[in-house]
């Protein structure tokens, strides 16, 4: 019952639409579906894609834990900006909009490959798409709490640092 208090304040201040629900929802169906293997999709792999994978896979959750430690108290599942948020536009955001999403696909990615799973690679592909969709509307709903939102945009990458030619 505690549990169910806590989680109901912190969320009171935010004001979600069921697009949230959907988001997150998905995305734990897709975290959950990762968890399980399915044999006929296995795929031999060179060692050395294995390590890369593994490689990639402790980046991607190095990326995660830093753009965690740097959202703070800003940190929500949700793609709806919390009401009493702020824009954090320093440290891993400097250059990437959405480090979770791209560390939460290292992660996974990685792992497929290491583990030889051709059913894992699909499960990454489809939080690719959701990721995708989760941020523009993420973005939307950023800009209209944001002022200056489009500027930073305009300046960072959404999943990868922007190249400017």
């Amino acid at each position: 019952m505690t549990i169910m208090f806590l989680i109901f304040f912190y969320l009171m201040p935010m004001k979600l639409q069921p697009t949230d629900f959907a988001f997150v929802f998905i995305q734990f169906v897709l975290f959950f579906a990762f968890i399980f293997e399915i044999s006929f999709l296995q795929i031999t792999l060179p060692k050395f894609v294995k390590i890369a994978g593994f490689v990639t896979s402790i980046f991607g959750s190095l990326l995660v834990v830093i753009a965690l430690l740097q959202l703070n108290k800003n940190l929500s599942p949700f793609p709806s900006p919390k009401s009493d948020t702020q824009l954090i536009k320093n440290g891993i955001y400097t250059y990437i909009r959405h480090p979770i999403y791209t560390g939460i696909l290292g992660i996974v990615v990685g792992y497929s490959f290491f583990s030889g799973s051709g059913y894992r690679f699909l499960i990454t592909l489809l939080l690719l798409v959701l990721f995708i969709y989760k941020s523009r509307y993420e973005e939307k709903r950023l800009l209209l709490v944001f002022k200056d939102y489009l500027d930073y945009k305009k300046k960072t990458g959404r999943f990868l640092p922007k190249i400017n030619p």
